[in-house]
């Protein structure tokens, strides 16, 4: 997980062009393990930006190399808040989705932070607008 923090960092930081703290990591689930040899690549993109924090999606894949056999090994989403130079929480700019998938997973970025801020204690159920629109609550 240590990688994938640093590499999330990286990618968070290049878009805020601040420095960033890590705020929160969902749940990391391996689909396939990764071996002892194994070349591994980690790709992080910043799905959605809301005030000062972001949310990064990270995937990490595999390789084993004499096999030439790659595959997808794990993926999450890490929150970073930038600071200014102050180090309290500085504005940070939106994000632009540019493709479907982009766009697919800034629409989801919502709903996976109000979860995020229920579960933290920091938001009521009741007030997770865009979670109760999924399950048809009123």
């Amino acid at each position: 997980m240590h990688w994938m923090d640093i590499v999330s960092a990286i990618a968070a930081q290049k878009h805020s062009n601040r420095i960033v703290v890590t705020a929160s990591v969902d749940n990391i689930s391996f689909k396939h393990p990764i071996r002892l040899g194994n070349v591994v690549t980690l790709k992080a993109k910043v799905s959605r930006a809301f005030n000062s924090s972001m949310e990064v999606r990270i995937d990490v894949d595999a390789e084993d190399v004499p096999s030439a056999n790659k595959f997808e090994s794990n993926s999450a989403y890490f929150t970073f808040v930038a600071l200014d130079h102050e180090g309290k929480p500085a504005d940070v700019p939106e994000v632009e989705p540019q493709t479907e998938e982009e766009q697919a997973l800034y629409d989801g970025a919502l709903r996976r932070r109000q979860l995020r801020l229920i579960l933290a204690g920091r938001m009521k159920p009741s007030d997770a607008k865009e979670l109760r629109s999924i399950f048809d609550i009123d």
